[in-house]
């Protein structure tokens, strides 16, 4: 059996057993079961299998519950790798739109080679059911649109104009987003290099992003060995632009991990410029400094710290900053369509203990800008406890603090800061607000 047969398919369900059964990060386990398998395609038809089981899991796990006489033993990891090669199936078959004879083909061999023969017929009615047969449709918009009841209650609550975009534009897949990583490399210049090996992309509202047409391997594109361009997606990109950070500037990145804003802070500011780059994890802070090392300009002054960006008196020098960007831990309720384990993951349990933290990095970070300074505070939110009324709280209890109005291209204004969604343009979903010290604060 091939990889890209029944073996693929086993190694997916065992994938989801991981995320769905044992709790862990989709990332995580992708990049310790990726690097095994030697065949990109391969590696890509396993991505796309288990993003779409994820995906769409609750309906899946409906339509299965209506169509199986008894629920599937979950007893032992065997018994879990089996139920979950169901939801592989599914996937294949909907989501994916393979050939349903080899979906179905390959996917009947898994049961097999997972030490389940016996329920090898189960599986192959089932599955040409699927190929054959009108599915069952939810009732309650939560399945249908499988997430958790509680987000879309507060999707709801929140956006009662645009939750239904926001669950659709979570359920569809990202495209890839680059940043050409000027001013080493233009964004023309990049685009027309690639269009010399009919690598087809397009320009989007940042000022350097790049949209590839078609999925592919970053690191196989001309120009990755030489930092000529990082991956980014666009509404992260436009983090930095709405701050404007200026040449010659002292400019702090709080939460700085992975690193794609601590480089374009150090293209803007210059080789006259500062930038200081904290997060609070230490591994997640090295792949800060391989940024760096490989994509900004090495004359920029840099200070990489593992420290509580809160906790000021542990890393902070005494000296003030013209700019701020807090990019602050979040739901990540705007980049579901990315991770679509956060809809397993993340509970409502999660959100006053983030609002909480993010209050106290807001409120530890002010006194750090100077007088005429500016914070950019941003999150991969759209839930608004975490977005425009974190900041309506803070303008209250902050008499210093002034908002300033973002363009359009920053999304919708909410009174107190700007709101993209997911889908936007062919962002993320994203949150921005630009606040101002006065000038005449002490």
């Amino acid at each position: 059996m091939t990889p890209a047969g029944a073996a693929l398919r086993a190694e997916a369900a065992r994938v989801l057993v991981a995320v769905l059964d044992d709790g862990r990060s989709l990332k995580a386990v992708l990049a310790e079961v990726l690097p095994t398998i030697a065949d990109g395609r391969d590696r890509g038809l396993l991505e796309a299998m288990v993003f779409a089981a994820l995906r769409f899991e609750r309906r899946y796990a409906f339509v299965l519950n209506d169509w199986l006489a008894r629920p599937l033993p979950m007893k032992t990891s065997k018994d879990r790798a089996v139920a979950r090669l169901l939801l592989v199936g599914l996937a294949q078959i909907e989501a994916l739109k393979l050939s349903p004879h080899a979906a179905v083909a390959a996917t009947v061999d898994a049961v097999k080679l997972l030490g389940r023969e016996g329920l090898a017929g189960l599986f192959n009615a089932v599955l040409r059911k699927a190929t054959r047969e009108v599915w069952p449709v939810p009732g309650d918009p939560a399945t249908a649109a499988s997430h958790p009841a509680w987000l879309v209650a507060a999707l709801r609550n929140d956006w009662p104009e645009h939750w239904q975009a926001v669950l659709a534009g979570n359920n569809t897949e990202a495209p890839l987003w680059l940043r050409a990583n000027a001013p080493r490399v233009e964004r023309d210049t990049l685009m027309a290099r690639w269009a010399t090996e009919n690598i087809e992309a397009q320009s989007g509202a940042a000022a350097h992003s790049l949209c590839l047409a078609e999925r592919q391997n970053p690191a196989a594109l001309p120009g990755f060995d030489d930092g000529a361009f990082s991956v980014q997606d666009l509404s992260a990109q436009l983090a930095v632009e709405a701050l404007s950070p200026r040449q010659g500037m002292r400019v702090l990145d709080a939460c700085a991990a992975p690193g794609g804003k601590t480089v374009q802070l150090c293209a803007a500011v210059g080789d006259s410029g500062e930038v200081w780059a904290i997060d609070s994890e230490p591994k997640r802070l090295a792949r800060v400094s391989a940024a760096l090392r490989h994509l900004a300009p090495s004359a920029a002054v840099v200070h990489v710290r593992a420290a509580d960006a809160a906790d000021t008196a542990r890393w902070s020098d005494g000296e003030r900053f013209d700019a701020i960007l807090l990019d602050a831990p979040c739901s990540a309720t705007g980049i579901i369509r990315r991770q679509p384990d956060i809809k397993v993951h993340r509970q409502p349990t999660d959100i006053p203990v983030l609002v909480a933290l993010q209050r106290r990095l807001l409120d530890a970070l002010w006194p750090l800008l100077k007088p005429g300074g500016r914070m950019l505070y941003a999150t991969c939110s759209v839930l608004r406890d975490e977005n425009d009324r974190q900041i309506s709280a803070f303008l209250a209890r902050t008499p210093e603090a002034a908002l300033q109005a973002l363009p359009t291209v920053f999304g919708l204004n909410t009174g107190a800061g700007s709101q993209r969604f997911p889908e936007d343009g062919g962002g993320d979903g994203f949150f921005y607000a630009l606040l101002e010290k006065s000038p005449s604060s002490s």
